[in-house]
């Protein structure tokens, strides 16, 4: 099984680079020969937001993530990160989980292929 991580740096909204890496991990997610692992950082980490509220008909960076999730794929955004946007672990999507740079380290070490955006 390839071992897939993404690591997401861009804002939910104004760049298209966050939807467009959750799109790619969530197709590989949908494969059983694929494992995929996310993780937030700087902008990024405000994806996993629950309860975002976007205009009818436009994308929803919280609840692709959430789609993520439930396909068994690991879900990390940076602890510092979250304090510097005043974002509590209570405040993220179901199946995201507060991490350090310590779990990236060790997810990017174990991955064959990490993707950056």
């Amino acid at each position: 099984m390839a071992k897939n991580l993404f690591i997401l740096n861009d804002p939910p909204y104004g760049t298209e680079r966050s939807y467009n890496a959750l799109r790619l991990a969530l197709s590989l997610a949908k494969t059983e020969r694929e494992s995929v692992r996310v993780f937030l950082m700087g902008d990024a980490a405000s994806c996993a937001k629950a309860g975002q509220k976007v205009p009818q008909g436009y994308y929803n960076l919280g609840d692709m993530l959430g789609m993520v999730a439930r396909r068994n794929a690991e879900i990390g955004v940076c602890g510092t990160c979250m304090d510097a946007r005043g974002i509590a672990e209570s405040e993220l999507v179901e199946g995201a989980r507060r991490g350090t740079l310590a779990q990236l380290t060790e997810w990017t070490s174990g991955a064959d292929k990490v993707l950056v955006f």
